[in-house]
């Protein structure tokens, strides 16, 4: 098979879908890989790099949509991309289609395959490829936080850890799941005081058991939430419902109990936000303020720490690229983990959370990928 891997064109991406070292995997199996000339440049890996692993070299993105079977990339593709989809090609990617019905429709019309890591499941229920970057955006989430604190930023002049004689920041984070448990993990080893909140009661408890006194847990209610803003320095929202918009925790209303200069992080943002006053920003203009309160919400945060993410993302999308380019789409049809990936086949919606989202018909994937063949 042809597997192309085209240069991230959204703001400030610099990762890339395919290492050197997996295109040599590739090769190795029979396959062959085009990569577009600079595609791991942000990344320090070089065209170079890439010929040496067996890798041919487009000069242009058109190029490769044009010729390849399969299209691996980091970011949901913009409309320019999107519109160069076909019938019977693939591709696999972070889609986050639920708050983004441009995409949803362009991938639509084109009748491609698209398969989305941040809804491939394991025999857990976790989402092993959405996983890496949550780490990663756990962990900037605190980095950016900390740095809009500042007043020249517009924040509220507070330091995370505080000093001897002062009191250190308060920080408030939205959700117990990978991506909290990074932004409380990171807050907490710098000094702040961490109060984590989630619904699931058994995962409060691990948090706690974890983590002891060195932050505190609580059941999240509105009631609770309410009280935290009050005194919340930095509030980091880090809540995830797989394939669906993120639910608005934090009205607009409820900004008004937090003080001026306080900083919401909201890591969300990718599905939709779950804060009311969110949108989405970028890496050039991180910020803007409602109510005196700063709000960061870049879509691609992950994509300011670009080697670490490229290679913790292609550790772990390398061997399921290997079984598209091995079986094609039966790949999804041999492990139910990997069908919930599906997103979008031959102009239907396969995932239930999107088609809800976006008024859509919803298609089992399963029944979408017997009853509309790949390559038929």
């Amino acid at each position: 098979m042809l597997i192309g891997v085209p240069k991230e064109i959204k703001n400030q991406e610099y990762r890339v879908g395919l290492t050197p070292a997996g295109v040599r995997e590739l090769c190795r199996n029979g396959h062959k890989v085009v990569v577009e000339t600079g595609a791991g440049a942000g990344v320090s890996l070089t065209d170079e790099m890439y010929r040496a692993a067996g890798a041919d070299i487009a000069k242009t993105a058109e190029d490769i949509f044009d010729t390849a079977k399969l299209i691996v990339k980091v970011k949901e593709p913009q409309p320019n991309e999107c519109r160069q989809f076909k019938e019977d090609q693939m591709l696999f990617t972070f889609l986050h289609l639920a708050p983004d019905p441009i995409q949803t429709d362009l991938l639509v019309k084109s009748k491609c395959t698209a398969i989305a890591y941040e809804t491939v499941t394991d025999n857990r229920g976790s989402l092993p490829l959405l996983a890496p970057m949550s780490e990663v955006a756990g962990r900037i989430a605190i980095q950016a936080g900390a740095h809009c604190l500042e007043n020249a930023q517009g924040g509220n002049g507070m330091l995370l850890g505080g000093v001897p004689g002062v009191q250190a920041a308060n920080v408030i984070v939205l959700g117990g799941g990978v991506v909290g448990l990074n932004a409380a993990r990171m807050a907490a080893g710098l000094g702040a005081r961490v109060t984590i909140l989630d619904r699931s009661v058994p995962r409060l408890k691990e948090i706690d058991e974890l983590f002891g006194d060195k932050m505190q847990t609580l059941y999240s209610t509105t009631h609770a939430i309410e009280r935290l803003l009050e005194h919340a320095d930095l509030v980091v929202g880090a809540v995830l419902i797989p394939g669906a918009s993120a639910p608005k925790l934090i009205s607009r209303d409820m900004l008004s109990r937090m003080q001026e200069g306080a900083v919401m992080v909201d890591v969300a943002i990718d599905q939709g936000g779950c804060f009311e006053t969110s949108k989405p920003t970028t890496h050039d203009q991180p910020t803007y303020k409602v109510d005196g309160v700063v709000h960061y919400c870049v879509a691609n945060m992950p994509g300011t720490a670009a080697r670490t993410s490229t290679f913790a993302l292609t550790n772990v999308t390398l061997p399921y690229v290997l079984q598209l380019a091995d079986k094609n789409v039966s790949a999804l049809l041999d492990d139910h983990n990997f069908l919930q990936g599906l997103n979008v086949h031959k102009g239907q919606i396969t995932n239930k959370p999107v088609a809800t989202s976006l008024n859509y018909n919803f298609m089992p994937p399963k029944d979408a990928l017997v009853n509309l063949p790949f390559g038929v």
